[in-house]
This record gives C-alpha cells, structure tokens and sequence, in this order.
C-alpha cells in the first residue's frame, strides 16, 4: 500500500471516529508513515522542524488517538526486567 493510500486510510478512519484532520495532525502523520520513530519525542522533532508550532501534546494525543482506534501499535518500548526486579528486592 502507498503512503498516499495508507495516509487516505488513516484520514477516514479518524474521520469515522469523530476526529478532524488539522494541518498538524497531517504532519504527524506524514511523519509517522514516513520514518520509523522509536518515541513521541522523536516523532515531536522531526515534526518540529516542519512545524514549530506542533507541541508534545499534540503528538501523545495523535498517538493515542492513532492507538485507541487500532491504527498505530507502539513497540521497542521500555519493558521491565522482572529478574533484575526479583533479584533487587
């Protein structure tokens, strides 16, 4: 599937959900389709330098939004050691 496609995707289905797709919603987007990023701050700078105006909260509400309506799945997250936990305490 192209970006274009996937982007046309994801657009209807936050429009299905109620959400508006806004200028900076779109650049998030574009971003995360584009790039593989690690974190929300990642994403944040790269969006950053687009446009300056984007904030941190913008990027964890579209990252929830994206997440609660099954479109985004976050992974190579902090885990917890549960030995190293174990073995601590």
């Amino acid at each position: 599937m192209s970006v274009e496609a996937q982007q046309r995707y994801i657009m209807d289905e936050l429009r299905k959900n109620g959400c508006r797709i806004t200028s900076q919603r779109m650049v998030l987007i574009n971003i995360i389709l584009q790039d593989e990023c690690s974190s929300c701050k990642e994403i944040y700078y790269r969006a950053n330098k687009v446009d300056p105006t984007i904030g941190m909260a913008t990027v964890y509400r579209l990252v929830k939004i994206l997440e609660d309506a099954g479109l985004i799945h976050r992974k190579n997250m902090y885990q917890i050691d549960y030995e190293a936990a174990a073995t601590s305490a």
